[in-house]
């Protein structure tokens, strides 16, 4: 685990903890767990002949997400693979169940993958730690992906997830009252959803949510207030900075095909698909966003932050330094990812300890 030596203070109004580079004080620079991946990485690309945009499939794509990790429990978690039932149909999910007798927290977990790719498989090492950190039954949802199933379809899946467990939660043996979302990336953007989807129904069954580097605008040029750059990025390794430069414009290039092949027809403009442009945003549950340092939504997902709290939303935000995008994906390999799920665990035992 990371030692407790996050620095605390205000991000605008926003309470802000920035988590230093385990056993060492140094900034502006790589993880160098982070910094031997992207080389290992850039290396191999640079061994094949590199295929052209146009020559990627979805399944290329696909195959390219996700990175093998490794179970962390110390416990015996129980895994429970079954259906919920959803208004298109049974969706999979996965149930991690804890061994303590007495009713728990839930979290319903949302994967990322740009929407259109990512797996429960590859979340669930984390959801497992989170079960056994926070004591509570977490659930994986294997949703609908894109472009075989666009904008609603997925987040429909997951929102109808959040109200299956809640009708089932006698069942699960979980507090109807402390049930809590989560998602990295495209699941943050879900999770998200599922929230103001929650709220405009007034059933606010969601107590909490915690977004793990969200995509929070996939419309990028109707947010005057918001521009992206690069500036913002603390670089001071000069050895670091090409693989993270490159890293911040391969997102910025792969964002719009994301988007049109999550989107299709339907206007990038919906708040539910941008919610940075979201003129309401009062009434959300308790936030906590993660941010990675060198992460291109680092930037969009603090200043959702603050649009939070000045909306009257309590919420915070972890920084990890060093860390690039999608280092949840590396339970067992990065000591961050093991640390986010217990920062998030911190809050879903809080939540199911005012409810015994």
């Amino acid at each position: 685990m990371l030692k407790n030596t996050s620095s605390q203070g205000e991000f605008g109004d926003v309470s802000f903890w920035e988590k230093p580079i385990p056993d060492t004080r140094k900034s502006g620079e790589l993880d160098p767990r982070v910094y031997e991946m992207k080389r290992k990485e850039r290396a191999a690309r640079e061994e094949k002949k590199e295929e052209s945009a146009e020559d990627v499939s979805i399944e290329a794509i696909r195959k390219s997400m996700g990175f093998p990790n490794t179970d962390v429990t110390t416990s015996a978690i129980q895994v429970h693979y079954t259906f919920a039932s959803g208004r298109s149909g049974d969706i999979p999910i996965r149930i991690y169940t804890p061994p303590q007798e007495e009713k728990k927290p839930a979290v319903v977990y949302f994967h990322g993958g740009g929407f259109i790719g990512g797996s429960v498989d590859v979340v669930e090492n984390a959801c497992k730690f989170l079960a056994e950190r926070a004591g509570a039954v977490v659930v994986n949802v294997d949703y609908r992906l894109a472009p075989e199933h666009p904008f609603p379809a997925g987040l429909h899946d997951c929102y109808d997830v959040v109200l299956w467990v809640h009708e089932h939660a006698d069942k699960l043996g979980i507090h109807s009252g402390a049930i809590s979302v989560a998602g990295d990336s495209a699941g943050g953007n879900l999770a998200n959803g599922c929230s103001v989807l929650d709220r405009n129904s007034g059933k606010s069954i969601i107590q909490f949510q915690a977004l793990i580097y969200p995509v929070v605008l996939l419309d990028r040029k109707n947010d005057q207030l918001f521009q992206w750059d690069v500036s913002h990025y603390d670089i001071q390794n000069e050895e670091h900075r090409d693989l993270i430069l490159a890293d911040l414009i391969g997102m910025e290039n792969g964002g719009e095909l994301l988007s049109r092949l999550y989107c299709r027809d339907h206007p990038i403009t919906d708040t539910l698909l941008s919610p940075l442009l979201a003129e309401r945003l009062e009434s959300l549950p308790d936030t906590l966003i993660v941010t990675s340092e060198y992460d291109y939504l680092r930037l969009e997902a603090e200043e959702y932050a603050k649009r939070l709290t000045k909306a009257g939303v309590s919420t915070s935000v972890i920084r990890y330094k060093g860390m690039d995008h999608a280092f949840i994906d590396k339970m067992g390999v990065y000591p961050q990812a093991e640390d986010c799920m217990e920062e998030i665990a911190k809050v879903v035992r809080s939540i199911g300890s005012v409810r015994k």
